[in-house]
């Protein structure tokens, strides 16, 4: 019998747990106990992931799953273990606490720290590094501090590469106007081409960060008002209320170089193809491991190394493979992708360029000299086509290469092509190894779905890049694709509608209890929020709902991409007095937000300050206007005609009509936003046909249209009933919406939904105008709770002092609040102390 050995795993970051899962699903004899030992107080976590924390503050969403190793005698974890000293004699680690573990095997996975550059002042307070869940809390800790002490906005991130970008989304996140400094010519000079580079410093600084490049930094100061001035080597001079470097990284290998191990040249302990150092007993995985000289900066190459590893461990001959450095990723909201080749270094390479400034997407492929073999490329702006070209890296193109990249009608080529264009060598997981034929073979082996594809293959558990050609090849090979909503629930957003008005379970956690899964996604959470508020009246930021929403329904604004909000309220038909129109003025004037009539007859108010929310607020509902629901997935506008009251032409009133809907509709949750629209003739000013619900005033009452969209694909409604008294037509359009809301799926819109029909609009006219299903008066009776139950969102907050705390600077603004702004409660709600009372007057309609 095969005693048991002892293995020892120095870090429990991502490649390291990678490595203990390895061990333990190949180990069958448990011939190795292992023993993991994690400086950081928490477990393996998504490193990759970094800046999600800053969205939500929950470090249990961070942890890997099952990284804690609960329940398995074969594993010890110990956190909070920092490693002071390797004893390769005596074949003995020694910790900071003085405990010592004896060990068979060695495994260094200590990953890498944040580089610091040596500019004078990098050591002040204010200065920080991004690296850790740590790191960002003390952060956050210094923007509340500088903010709620009235210091500059500003935040200075040196190093414009992914780490540095990354940080100045997480500075406006904070609401913080966030400056890069890199000293390379271009951003992510390591990833994009200088044309590429440039696209992208562009369309950053459209968003609102200064971008400064090909410049140093060279030196901070403290000032005395406490803020930090900040030096660039072109003379430019930054007054920041913090810093925060993010130039690059460093192999961990101190305890490496104490050992007497071998090291790099510019760090990191060098191993051989089997991530073996010199010493046989002694592995490095990870950012720490200079294989053969060289060190790898990206989790797919420490996954590599880590089941090289596991399989050395178990007496296998695996060599480290190489190394995919292809990566793509949203960087605000921007797409950045490069593989392969990018740069076009193999010699009498090719380059395929398709740059649009209008559009401001950027493609270059990277060819072999004879045009036929892609080598690499770059994508910025519309990454696309990168889930199908990465994995033809190597391989001979399918046709043109210029169709691959240029933009048509519905895609570029290499999109509409999909997976059915890869040979089944094709790697589709760069992260852990995974080929098209690994695939396949899992589909003809009973995998019916993207969740089984990841659970057997370990395909899009990484990145995530590949899986939306793991649910392409599913259809590919003839499986049909559930409804489910998402990995967390097995039923459709129907079914999903269905559960919850019969259970009348109302918190998403009670949800997850009696009928999923796991801890929930940004899939399964806004649609539940939606049904639990197209279901009741409940404030949607009451307890767990407000955790649900997305960025604009919880601050019940539109945000915009310079991190500020946008406020509009409600002007039922485009119906306004000329009291609100020189409220809204007084309003913009007073705030300094630019103004703009939209397309659904309203003004929007831009740049607020999600501190300056409530304060807007509270003068507009004083004034007698309300939340517009712009941010909503729920009625928007009812579009207007001036109707029989001045146009010559106009059969209807289609102004009073336009207004009872909208008060009727308004605040109503649904799958996707809803328009309507209604023309007092037959001449369509109002472009009733453009929208979800169409009326259109006839001799004898009005036609109803259903399920028209504007949009990226426009459709003229659709006659669902024709001269129609105004009852009746009330009756129908509520029947229409309840059905909708009831059936469609997660953000499906009326058109798509209609057509998704069984039966399409013959059906649906069955079912609203003659009742088919026998609904028709449970759609009406739930319509009528809505419109009993409605309660302006923005009047809510202010009348509840804990909603109203929700609204502070520090969580998502650019400064801090106005300290001469304090609220009192006044006719039952929250107002700025010293607001004059507005004159008592008629409320319109």
């Amino acid at each position: 019998m095969q005693s048991t050995q002892e293995l020892v795993v120095i870090g429990h970051g991502m490649v390291a747990h990678r490595l203990v899962e390895a061990v333990r699903a190949r180990d069958e004899n448990r011939t190795w106990r292992i023993t993991v030992l994690g400086e950081e107080a928490d477990a393996a976590y998504d490193r990759v992931g970094l800046t999600a924390y800053t969205g939500h503050w929950d470090r249990t969403q961070m942890v890997l799953p099952g990284s804690d190793y609960h329940g398995d005698p074969s594993v010890r974890l110990h956190l909070g273990a920092a490693v002071t000293g390797i004893d390769r004699a005596g074949k003995a680690v020694t910790t900071a606490d003085g405990l010592r573990f004896g060990y068979d095997a060695l495994v260094l996975a200590t990953g890498s720290h944040a580089w610091v550059p040596p500019v004078p002042g990098h050591d002040l307070p204010g200065c920080h590094v991004y690296r850790t869940l740590d790191d960002l809390d003390a952060i956050r800790a210094d923007v509340q501090t500088a903010l709620a002490a009235g210091r500059t906005r500003a935040g200075v991130v040196i190093g414009g590469g992914l780490l540095g970008l990354e940080a100045a989304n997480a500075l406006r996140g904070f609401g913080i106007d966030a400056h890069v400094v890199e000293r390379a010519p271009r951003l992510m000079s390591q990833q994009l081409d200088p044309a590429g580079g440039a696209l992208l410093g562009r369309m950053i600084s459209g968003l609102g960060i200064a971008v400064h490049v090909d410049v140093g930094t060279d030196s901070i100061e403290r000032t005395v008002d406490g803020t930090l001035a900040v030096s660039l080597s072109d003379g430019t001079l930054i007054d920041a209320g913090l810093v925060i470097f993010a130039a690059g990284v460093r192999p961990r290998d101190e305890l490496a170089r104490v050992a007497d191990l071998e090291i790099a040249e510019r760090g990191g302990v060098i191993t051989d193809l089997s991530c073996t150092t010199r010493d046989p007993n002694i592995f490095a995985i990870g950012e720490v491991a200079a294989i053969e000289g060289r060190c790898y900066g990206l989790v797919a190459p420490g996954y590599a190394g880590a089941e090289v590893v596991a399989d050395r461990l178990l007496g296998g001959g695996a060599e480290f493979p190489g190394a995919d450095m292809s990566t793509k990723l949203k960087l605000l909201g921007v797409d950045v992708a490069s593989f392969g080749d990018a740069m076009g270094v193999t010699p009498n390479s090719l380059e395929v360029v398709v740059n649009d400034a209008v559009k401001q997407t950027y493609a270059k492929l990277v060819l072999s000299d004879d045009a036929k073999t892609l080598l690499g490329g770059v994508l910025v702006g519309d990454a696309s086509a990168y889930g199908v070209l990465r994995p033809m890296v190597g391989g001979q193109l399918p046709g043109d290469p210029m169709a691959l990249i240029a933009p048509a009608q519905s895609g570029s080529a290499a999109t509409s092509l999909g997976v059915a264009a890869l040979p089944d060598t094709a790697q589709v997981c760069s992260c852990n190894n995974v080929t098209k034929h690994d695939l396949t073979c899992a589909i003809a082996d009973g995998c019916a779905d993207v969740p089984a594809l990841k659970k057997c293959t370990s395909a899009g558990t990484s990145c995530g890049s590949c899986v939306p050609l793991l649910k392409q090849l599913l259809e590919a090979e003839g499986v049909a694709q559930s409804t489910a909503l998402c990995e967390h629930f097995a039923y459709s957003r129907a079914q999903m509608y269905e559960i919850i008005t019969a259970t009348e379970v109302r918190t998403f956690s009670g949800l997850l209890q009696r009928h999923g899964r796991g801890k929930g996604c940004d899939v399964c959470k806004p649609v539940v929020a939606s049904i639990l508020a197209s279901t009741s009246s409940e404030h949607i930021l009451d307890g767990e709902q407000a955790a649900l929403q997305d960025s604009n329904d919880h601050f019940l604004a539109n945000i915009q991409r310079n991190g500020s909000y946008s406020v509009v309220p409600r002007v039922p038909g485009g119906d306004i007095t000329a009291e609100q129109l020189i409220l809204i003025g007084q309003i913009a004037k007073d705030f300094g937000l630019y103004t703009k009539i939209t397309g659904g007859q309203r003004i929007d108010m831009f740049g607020a300050r999600v501190d300056q929310l409530p304060q807007i607020w509270a003068r507009l509902v004083d004034g007698g206007m309300e939340s517009g629901h712009a941010y909503g997935k729920s009625l928007r506008t009812v579009k207007s005609c001036v109707g029989s009251d001045w146009c010559r032409y106009g059969q209807q009133d289609s102004v009073q009509l336009a207004i009872d809907l909208e008060l009727r509709y308004r605040g109503l949750r649904a799958p996707h936003k809803i328009k309507m629209g209604v023309s007092g003739c037959a001449r369509e000013c109002a472009e009733a046909r453009g929208k979800d619900v169409g009326v259109i005033a006839t001799e004898n009452g009005w036609n109803l249209y259903v399920g028209g969209n504007g949009g990226m694909t426009p459709r003229h409604a659709e006659l669902l009933a024709g001269d129609l008294d105004t009852d009746t037509l009330i009756r129908y359009i509520d029947r229409f919406l309840m059905f909708y809301i009831r059936t469609a799926d997660r953000l499906q819109r009326t058109a798509p939904w209609i057509e998704a029909l069984d039966g399409g609009i013959e059906h649906l006219t069955d079912v609203v105008c003659h009742d088919s299903l026998g609904l028709g008066e449970e759609f009406e009776a739930a319509m009528a709770r809505h419109v009993a139950g409605y309660a302006c969102e923005w009047k809510g907050v202010l009348e509840d002092p804990d909603k109203l705390a929700r609204f502070v600077s520090f969580v998502n603004a650019p400064g801090a609040p106005d300290p001469t702004v304090t609220f009192e409660k006044r006719s039952g709600r929250m107002v700025p102390v010293g607001m004059p009372a507005m004159p008592a007057k008629e409320k319109t309609s």
